[in-house]
């Protein structure tokens, strides 16, 4: 059961737990940075998977971005590209990434919960 104190939102007048409001917001402020970076890794995945063109500018521009995203697990297994068709790879370092970023948000978004009680 939670003891927490019920308040009145004041934007509908619904009834509803009293929290931390800056609880609540960081930890939808997490979700959202770290599903961009989700998204954006995804992107990655598939562009190289693909074998997108690289001199097109979105293309050229996501793998650039998440550049700084992947190094960190690159070269964690020996295996870092698996080659699939003439041009296209499946990136496994950006695969890895996508795993462990994914373990990162479930821990920042837990120990936030923690303040929010």
């Amino acid at each position: 059961m939670n003891d927490r104190p019920i308040m009145v939102d004041p934007v509908d007048g619904r009834l509803e737990p009293a929290g931390s409001r800056l609880g609540d917001f960081l930890i939808r402020l997490a979700m959202l940075l770290f599903g961009i970076l989700q998204v954006a890794l995804l992107l990655r995945i598939a562009f190289l998977l693909l074998g997108a063109d690289q001199a097109n500018v979105i293309v050229r521009d996501v793998i650039n971005g998440t550049n700084v995203f992947v190094d960190p697990f690159r070269g964690m297994f020996k295996l870092n590209d698996v080659p699939t068709a003439p041009g296209s790879f499946l990136d496994v370092a950006a695969v890895i990434a996508l795993i462990g970023w994914s373990i990162v948000e479930a821990i920042v978004v837990a120990i936030l919960g923690l303040f929010d009680r």
